[in-house]
């Protein structure tokens, strides 16, 4: 994307008389992380003279996205002159074909014709036409036109600066996701009055879910690192300690939607919890993955790691039995991310399991009749 805004820009000061240098636009390029850049974000959505949203289903899945359409169409537009279409000062560009996808009522709403890029950009996107190498020219030609049309919408609309709002309060502007669409993250641990006497409250909070194994990386509980990763991938997260989602998880035939359980190794010693993980490690659910983070620095869990592993291997018997046994020698690849960047790409993978095997489940039951449902989000 960096290379199409820079081209974008590249395109503008050409088409304009803006002398060169002259800041063109922003792209968010954030993930949405972080207090100082949703500020800088609400403060550019406030003030920017065209919103240039890039479709793809990934794109609607988001919830940050959906609050960004929804911030830069609080403010009001007016045009400079009638015409036969209406602006709205939101110039879509497809980043993907869109054809089999449905569309927001939002986007769908829209009225923009993009003939005049091209068949090939239609039929394929900018991301295919500035990969593919045979597709050179084609790129070019929907950039040219994509940047003569945000000019011509920035010259034929006045549209006043806004009122910077705080970013994560707002709602997204897009339909309210469907089933596929949600990861529900579930976390087995400890609050500090609970802790057993070998284990230091340095790791907890008042809450089980306030667990942070991978202090001082990060001081925010882990729950809220593994929402952002399912976050930015799409899809919409929520947290709650195991035993609020033991009726979800051991009862039925599947879960309503797929899970990631985070296991603190330390909670096994609680023999009055363990149970329920145990049973639903025997359920051998697909739509629900385990994850068991470890932090190489935590001294403490080094000098248990023999007991904690065998507590392990009496309660994830059909878990640890599909991967290799937890060992700190090899964390990342035994399911048991070693650091919390290790932890935020095992739990990439672990969301799109999750994920995949949940669609599978409901593509294969051969009481399912003919549905509406979107496309499939397996890789």
């Amino acid at each position: 994307m960096a290379k199409l805004y820079q081209d974008l820009c590249e395109a503008i000061l050409q088409i304009t008389d803006l002398p060169a240098g002259h800041p063109i636009g922003f792209m968010d390029r954030s993930m949405h992380q972080g207090q100082k850049w949703a500020e800088r974000l609400s403060r550019e959505l406030a003030s920017c003279r065209v919103f240039v949203p890039l479709y793809s289903p990934r794109y609607f899945k988001s919830e940050a996205c959906g609050r960004e359409w929804h911030l830069f169409t609080r403010r009001s537009v007016y045009q400079r002159r009638p015409t036969a279409e209406r602006m709205t000062g939101i110039v879509p560009a497809l980043w993907v074909p869109m054809d089999h996808y449905p569309l927001p009522r939002v986007a769908g709403e829209l009225q923009f014709n993009h003939d005049s890029f091209g068949d090939d950009y239609a039929a394929e996107g900018l991301y295919a036409l500035m990969k593919i190498t045979t597709f050179s020219s084609q790129y070019h030609t929907a950039v040219w036109r994509l940047a003569q049309r945000i000019v011509d919408v920035a010259e034929q609309t006045v549209i006043p600066a806004g009122q910077v709002f705080d970013f994560e309060s707002q709602p997204s502007a897009f339909d309210p996701p469907d089933v596929a669409d949600k990861v529900r993250i579930s976390v087995f641990s400890y609050n500090q009055p609970e802790l057993p006497p070998q284990r230091s409250g340095a790791w907890y909070g008042e809450q089980r879910t306030d667990w942070q194994p991978f202090r001082p990386d990060s001081s925010r509980p882990l729950a809220q690192d593994a929402a952002d990763v399912a976050r930015n991938m799409g899809f919409q997260p929520t947290v709650r300690e195991f035993e609020e989602e033991t009726e979800h998880l051991l009862t039925g035939e599947r879960p309503s939607a797929p899970c990631v359980l985070l296991v603190d190794r330390w909670a096994f010693l609680d023999a009055r919890r363990v149970e329920a993980v145990r049973r639903l490690d025997r359920r051998n659910l697909g739509s629900v993955a385990i994850i068991e983070p470890w932090n190489r620095e935590d001294q403490q869990s080094r000098d248990h790691e023999r007991m904690l592993n065998e507590l392990g291997d009496s309660v994830l018997a059909v878990s640890r039995g599909a991967l290799q046994k937890p060992s700190l020698r090899d964390d990342a690849a035994a399911g048991a991310p070693g650091s919390l960047e290790e932890f935020r790409g095992e739990m990439e993978r672990a969301v799109m399991r999750a994920c995949t095997a949940h669609e599978q489940h409901h593509r294969d039951r051969p009481d399912d009749g003919p549905t509406d449902r979107r496309p499939s989000i397996g890789p």
